[in-house]
Order: structure tokens, then sequence, then C-alpha cells
């Protein structure tokens, strides 16, 4: 009997959006607890182009990656083969998830991929598969930086577990790098429970802000955050890095600041100004999906798209994010066959 093969997007070595490669290779089969999904729609991630670039594991994640590789994390596609042992899902049911992170295992860019059920939920009704698949990632980091951690797996990154603070309308919230895939998200996790944002993107962006619910708009290409603000309750700093630190002074004492990507910070520089710097390493949470799916559904909450490119064209999809100043995220599309 013949192997049923599909298209996916392949890494035979690592390096520029160059070597992604569209190949024909064989359908997978689902596993124990897992579901085969027909891909309709994947979302385009850092990790992607970490693990493109040479990056062979993800922190808090003991596995790695040998070539050839199919990338990718986010879907939302179509239940096409159940494991015998999944309960609560069936063939023909829409979902979408964030596949096995942290890890390098999500084989997303693909006609189809076999995902574990407790990765996913049911895609909401009211939106379509590519601002479905733009969703997982982005919106778990902000939910469980903002909302739920939602686990007790240690944390790679610090010995204390992430614990996000109380939103309410009382506190006030900066998002810098707010018209991307996490911050977009986080303006608007963070207006939903009542807070006060202040939204910090270059200048293109701020109709689109204002527009999701930002309170108040910086543009950092003309002003510095951190010379107009002061007495915030919380930074999340979607950014991160080294320029991380500039936003100690912008908290009050008790605040919080909440680096995406961990910076550099001097202990007695934290310590001085009263405040907790606090990181976390998203994790696939299908129940947490299931909750930020419903305020999808309800328009609490949308995803923007920056672009889509079909999954044949990955590479063009990456040289996008490359040149930065994305608006929301980057999408793959996969027509049926």
């Amino acid at each position: 009997m013949s192997t049923r093969t599909m298209r996916a997007v392949r890494l035979h070595e690592h390096g520029g959006p160059e070597v992604l490669r569209y190949d024909e290779v064989p359908i997978p089969e689902p596993g124990p607890s897992e579901v085969l999904v027909r891909v309709r729609a994947v979302g385009v991630n850092p990790p992607d182009w970490y693990l493109r670039g040479g990056l062979t594991r993800v922190a808090g994640s003991d596995s790695t990656v040998s070539l050839p590789v199919i990338p990718g994390t986010d879907v939302s596609g179509v239940v096409e083969a159940v494991a015998a042992d999944v309960a609560g899902l069936a063939v023909g049911d829409e979902v979408f998830g964030l596949l096995r992170f942290p890890s390098f295992d999500g084989r997303a860019y693909a006609e189809y991929v076999a995902a574990p059920a407790s990765d996913l939920a049911r895609k909401p009704a009211g939106i379509d598969h590519a601002h479905a698949a733009g969703a997982p990632m982005a919106g778990l980091t902000a939910w469980q930086f903002l909302i739920e951690l939602g686990h007790d797996h240690p944390s790679p990154l610090q010995e204390a577990p992430h614990r996000p603070i109380a939103l309410d309308a009382d506190t006030t919230v900066l998002v810098n790098g707010a018209a991307g895939g996490v911050g977009h998200f986080a303006v608007q996790l963070a207006k939903w429970k009542g807070a006060r944002v202040i939204a910090v993107a270059s200048g293109a962006h701020e109709s689109f802000l204002r527009e999701l619910g930002a309170d108040r708009f910086i543009d950092y290409t003309k002003e510095r955050p951190d010379d107009l603000v002061r007495d915030v309750d919380l930074v999340l700093d979607t950014v991160g890095g080294r320029d991380s630190s500039r936003f100690l002074r912008t908290l009050r004492h008790g605040g919080a600041l909440y680096p995406v990507f961990p910076g550099d910070f001097d202990d007695a520089e934290i310590a001085k100004s009263g405040v907790t710097v606090s990181v976390t390493q998203v994790r696939s949470n299908g129940a947490q999906l299931a909750e930020l799916g419903r305020l999808l559904d309800a328009g609490a909450v949308r995803v923007a798209i920056d672009s889509t490119f079909p999954l044949a064209a990955a590479r063009a999809a990456h040289e996008r994010a490359a040149r930065g100043h994305i608006q929301g995220k980057i999408v793959l599309t996969v027509d049926e066959r």
C-alpha cells in the first residue's frame, strides 16, 4: 500500500529564509492522545526563525531537533483522525492550538500535523482559520504573563514561579512593543480586565492601538517612554533585551516589570526601585486557549493579521518578519486539496 504524502516546509540546514524548502513528505500518523489535523493556517512566530537560524533547543525543553525538521507551532485546522484514547474531539471538528511548546517539535508548517489533543481547543466559530492560527503562541504568552500562569512547571528563566499581578480599574499597564503579536493581545487583555493601558510603538501603529483600546499612545521614535511615564503598576516589555531596565523608573514602588525576552538587570537597582522583575516561558495549554477562544468569539479580543502568505511562500513570510514593524501576526495559509 502506498504511503499518503503531503507538502511541508522543512529545514535541511540552518541559515536565512532561503533555507526553507517546500518538500513532499509522508502524512504523519497520530500517536496516543493525539489527533491528525488537516491544517488550514499556520502562525509564524519568533521561535520559527530561531530554529531556522540554528537554535535547536528552547529554554524549558529537554528535546532537541535534528535536521531535516518541519518548523512551526501554531495551527488552525480540521480534525481528520482521532487516536482511540482521545475523548472530546471528533473527525470534522475545527480546532486551533500551540503544539508541544516549549520544544521545536510542533511540525506545523505542513498540510497535516499530528497534534496532542491537550494542546488544542475548538476554533472560535466567529473567526476564520487564518485569524485563529495567529492566536495561540502570542495569545497564550500574553495570557500567562498577565492573567494566569496555568501550570506548575519550574521556570527555566528564574527560580521563583511567575505570578501575574491582579489587573483592574485601579491598575495602569504600559505595554512596550504594543503593536506586535504578544503586544496587541496584551493591550486587549489588560483592557478586558479594566486596566488603563499605555501603548508604546512606532507612530504608524497609533490608530490601530487606539482602536484596540489603548488609553495613551507613545511613539518611541519621537519620545522615550521612560522620560514621560512614572508610577505605573506594570510594564510588559515585549521587546526586552538590554534596554528593558530603563522601564524600572517608570514604575511605582511595589510595581512589576515583565520582560517577555529576559534582559540585563542590576539586582541592586531592582532592590532600590522596590519592584518585581519576573519572566516565564509560554507553554502549550488547550484549556487556557479555550478561554481565550471564548473572548475571540465574543469579539472582546481580536487577532490582527499583518500579512498572509501561502505555505509554499514561507520564505517570503520569514523575509517579512525580518523587516520588522509587524502589526499583529504573520500567517501562512494552506489550501484544501
